[in-house]
């Protein structure tokens, strides 16, 4: 998941104002480099649903269990939202 406001800043700026960095991660990800080049990623959470969709998109098991889901309504298997009686 890419945001669009994408900074770059190096790692001596962050360490000296982290707390400042990390609020700025909240609107967009920060780009952390060391020597001019991409050393890692900042990203910050605005609440705690972010976090939980952080988590979400970044687990194995999720991602496994809805690519396996994918395969069982392409094979056919599923009900279509119109059919269920809700």
């Amino acid at each position: 998941m890419m945001r669009k406001n994408m900074k770059k800043v190096a790692l001596s700026e962050v360490k000296d104002d982290l707390s400042r960095y990390l609020r700025l991660a909240e609107k967009g990800e920060i780009i952390i480099t060391r020597h001019g080049k991409p050393a890692g990623v900042l990203i910050g959470f605005e609440d705690e649903e972010d976090w939980f969709d952080y988590l979400l998109e970044n687990d194995p098991r999720f991602l496994a269990r809805v690519e396996q889901s994918r395969k069982s309504l392409r094979s056919g298997a599923g009900i279509r939202m119109e059919d269920l009686n809700l």
